[in-house]
């Protein structure tokens, strides 16, 4: 099943590996290896199904002995494609922001095996998943495993006496996204925060704190940056990401004042310099999270709406407004 999509180890250097998978569409997400001397290890989220976690704790350990083992396990936030993996790390703690363990509780594993064995059951949610993920992983052996350790804030880890820093900049894409910063490495892994070459999508937001999450990873003295999807990069890909934010957020509020409504909005914003990027429909979620924070929560869209939407752009549906909107801004 898996066998399409080209997935990568990548030595960073200095005992840090990185797992990316594919063009980081929906699913193929990206880990990291931290090691030490000493044999110690921490690594950076798991993937979406048992088999492709397998598969690339198996490359870590042709890479490294230390990956033998696994030590700590930190995950960046609670999307399934960073924690469906979890239960294959032994008895390695896991670490995670408090507010990731609690959404890790709202849509469990579970919840992803019964939408995509039965779609029709669970409405644009189950559709849109089967769609874009359920047609091509195998979630019979995903599998629910919280974090065993929380915290809020930050914190700050050692991998033989190397300090890792996590960093809590949710809510954003989630409620509980964090970071992970290798400082003697010049690294970091951002989880989520960035999608390299891809429209990112916002859950939680609003769509100011990512763009603090943007500023606060540029200010950091790194020279690799690991997203969650797409290709291992440097700080120019936080760069464009902060552009697009700062586009959509423009360019939706520019709607909203035009007098359009969220669904007539998400198909005028987020073109031009962004064209190339992948998966354009979650425009949809992140037009609607601006709705949301400039009308002071009068406009809602739930969950369902969203994804009827997006379904719509997948699908191919035309812009649903009828004549000029005069708010469609330049990226």
């Amino acid at each position: 099943m898996y066998s399409d999509t080209t997935r990568t180890l990548q030595d960073l250097g200095d005992g840090l590996f990185a797992w990316v998978q594919g063009d980081g569409s929906w699913g193929w997400s990206n880990s990291g290896l931290i090691t030490g001397a000493d044999g110690s290890s921490l690594m950076v989220d798991t993937l979406f199904t048992g088999r492709l976690t397998q598969d690339m704790l198996d490359a870590y350990r042709r890479a490294t002995p230390a990956a033998n083992t696994i030590d700590t396990l930190v995950n960046t936030h609670s999307n399934g494609d960073h924690t469906f993996g979890n239960h294959l790390v032994g008895d390695a703690r896991i670490i995670g922001s408090q507010a990731c363990a609690e959404e890790m509780e709202e849509r469990p594993a579970s919840h992803f095996k019964a939408a995509v064995q039965n779609p029709e059951a669970h409405g644009a949610f189950g559709q849109f998943l089967y769609e874009t993920m359920g047609v091509r992983f195998d979630f019979s052996d995903a599998e629910h495993v919280p974090p065993t350790e929380t915290f809020t804030g930050s914190r700050t880890l050692e991998v033989d006496g190397r300090r890792v820093e996590l960093t809590e900049l949710g809510p954003a894409h989630t409620r509980g996204d964090i970071i992970v910063h290798v400082p003697d490495a010049r690294t970091v892994f951002t989880g989520d925060i960035l999608f390299s070459g891809g429209h990112p999508i916002i859950w939680a937001g609003p769509i100011g704190n990512w763009i603090a999450a943007c500023d606060h990873i540029m200010g950091l003295d790194v020279d690799i940056v690991v997203p969650g999807h797409g290709p291992v990069g440097d700080k120019k890909a936080v760069q464009d990401l902060r552009a697009y934010l700062v586009s959509v957020d423009e360019q939706a509020r520019a709607c909203h004042a035009a007098g359009l409504g969220w669904e007539e909005a998400a198909w005028q914003v987020g073109y031009d310099a962004f064209d190339s990027w992948l998966d354009r429909e979650r425009v949809v979620a992140n037009v609607a999270n601006v709705y949301r924070e400039v009308s002071k929560g009068a406009i809602d869209p739930s969950v369902e709406d969203i994804m009827t939407q997006m379904l719509r752009y997948r699908r191919g549906a035309e812009c649903a407004h009828d004549g000029p909107c005069g708010c469609h801004g330049s990226a």
